[in-house]
């Protein structure tokens, strides 16, 4: 990485902490799980505060979140079933939403900030069934908070300690190693015992199917 780009990352990284956030809780694939944790490391290295990070991170998510909110609220069902490949929404991740939603209740929003994939699409039935703002907005900055602030103690906590985990690597780099290579062959043990296994009731099947109807008799 050019010292150009990581200068630029140093004093911008608030500005592309609340940009990704933004569009994540906007429906867009950016995992909060590596943004956020960047700007922890960023606050443990000096270059921000954690407070920071935490604040403009929660604001980012109020705003993405509000953005899909006002979509199901005034566009409703059909606008996002007409609009949604741009964000890549499928119906079967809007079903999914509002199955939750109708289910639990308007505390989904709060619940699902810390859970994947479903995070980022509650807006959208919440809007859908015109959820209040102010309690959609509570539920929101509250869960996005509690969210946020663990990733980016992480974050710091992982800068903080950077010097003591980079002597470590090389001593685990083995191991690593091995397991890795254990569970690829295991992956592949697993997907060749699958295969045999389709095609053992695949022959099954066609000999059943072939069978003599009269040979009962």
């Amino acid at each position: 990485m050019g010292s150009w780009l990581i200068h630029l990352l140093q004093n911008n990284g608030l500005l592309i902490v609340f940009l990704a956030m933004t569009a994540e809780n906007a429906m867009l694939p950016i995992p909060s799980e590596i943004v956020i944790p960047y700007g922890g490391v960023l606050a443990a290295q000096g270059h921000t505060t954690l407070w920071a990070v935490i604040l403009v991170s929660t604001a980012a998510a109020l705003l993405g979140a509000g953005i899909v909110y006002a979509i199901g609220r005034f566009g409703g069902r059909p606008l996002a079933v007409r609009y949604g490949y741009v964000l890549r929404l499928k119906p079967s991740h809007m079903d999914r939403a509002e199955k939750w939603f109708e289910k639990r209740g308007e505390a989904m929003v709060l619940v699902t900030r810390v859970l994947p994939v479903v995070r980022t699409f509650i807006s959208l039935p919440a809007g859908f069934a015109r959820m209040s703002w102010k309690r959609f907005f509570l539920y929101t900055g509250l869960g996005s908070l509690v969210w946020n602030t663990a990733l980016a103690y992480l974050g710091w906590a992982f800068g903080a300690n950077w010097d003591a985990l980079q002597a470590d690597f090389g001593r685990y780099t083995i191991v690593a190693g091995i397991v890795i290579a254990v569970a690829v062959v295991a992956l592949v043990g697993w997907g060749v015992w699958r295969w045999h296994r389709k095609v053992r009731l695949r022959d099954q099947e066609i000999s059943t199917d072939g069978q003599d109807p009269t040979s009962d008799v």
